[in-house]
């Protein structure tokens, strides 16, 4: 049975307020790290007093000021601009996101992959295997004449960056404030972003999604980039404007994009990017559902806030991540 605490007349107790996803693997792999947990699932919360930590996935805009006692918004992502979209989040609530080395590590896999992929024309081999067309492509460039630029220096854009440095390629990161990076040529600001896009071949974005970001994959992005350039969104989809590659594609200005997210999820069936010759379309698949990795880190930050403690991967709201 789970241990009930009490204090000033109601119970302590968790909600998981995530109408999108199924609840059922979170709550388990959350009562495996702790069985005693009062666990609720929105809109089945019981006593709204009792909620101090909120558990989030695109909550209802407003559903989080209907708990009094709450304490903590814990993101079931690494992201939180789904969190921020919702004007009315309660003032002065803390706030976590996810961060674990495993969601790095497939982050950096998808990344690698799309770059790899492109970079050895995989996608034409396809089409010539759907022909039975025996015919090698020569490999035009060595990678490390290739220039992988990644917009977002976090854990996923740090990380993907010195993996790809490892297998020769030369990358570049571009990010809101000065990083150093070994053996990465780093860009920061508004002031050095057009440097940045212009030595780059492959555009990786990795940014958090703010107002800042949004829409930052556009017209005038694409037009700065070196001629054929390739683009990978594995970030968000409100970060690109959708009919701006599809025309820079047709201009031929790229050479192609693969693309994780999108702006409606799941891709509407028409959407011209699903049979668009020259873009590659996953399902949201770069690090994936996870909740036995990380079921340790909620709790441990639940029992932090009891405690009052210092949180982990605690979200400057100000900045968006």
């Amino acid at each position: 049975m789970w241990r009930v605490e009490k204090k000033k007349g109601w119970m302590m107790a968790l909600v998981i307020v995530a109408p999108e996803l199924d609840p059922s693997p979170w709550t388990a792999a959350l009562q495996a790290v702790d069985p005693d947990l009062d666990i609720r699932v929105w809109p089945n919360h019981g006593d709204k007093r009792d909620i101090e930590f909120a558990i989030t996935w695109n909550h209802p805009a407003g559903e989080l000021l209907q708990y009094p006692n709450l304490r903590c918004i814990a993101s079931l992502g690494a992201g939180v601009d789904h969190l921020l979209r919702d004007r009315s989040l309660p003032k002065g609530i803390r706030v976590t996101r996810l961060v674990h080395p495993l969601q790095t590590l497939r982050m950096t896999q998808y990344v690698l992959m799309a770059v790899l992929n492109h970079h050895r024309s995989f996608e034409r081999y396809r089409e010539r295997q759907a022909e039975r067309r025996w015919s090698q492509e020569e490999i035009v460039t060595c990678s490390d004449e290739v220039n992988v630029g990644i917009m977002g220096l976090g854990n996923f854009g740090v990380d993907a960056a010195a993996k790809l440095t490892q297998i020769g390629f030369h990358v570049l990161g571009w990010s809101r404030t000065e990083k150093r990076i070994e053996r990465v040529q780093t860009f920061f600001g508004d002031d050095q972003l057009n440097a940045f896009l212009s030595q780059t071949d492959i555009l990786v974005c990795l940014l958090p999604l703010t107002p800042k970001t949004t829409d930052i994959l556009n017209r005038h992005t694409f037009e700065k980039l070196r001629p054929g350039a390739y683009v990978i969104n594995v970030a968000r989809g409100e970060h690109l404007v959708e009919e701006d590659l599809l025309d820079a594609l047709d201009r031929k200005h790229l050479s192609g994009a693969c693309l994780d997210v999108f702006r409606a999820e799941p891709l509407p069936p028409n959407h011209p990017f699903w049979h668009h010759p020259r873009i590659t379309v996953t399902p949201h698949i770069a690090v994936g559902d996870h909740p036995s990795l990380v079921a340790s880190q909620i709790v441990e930050n639940y029992q932090r806030m009891k405690a009052n403690k210092v949180l982990l991967n605690q979200v400057d709201l100000k900045k968006g991540y």
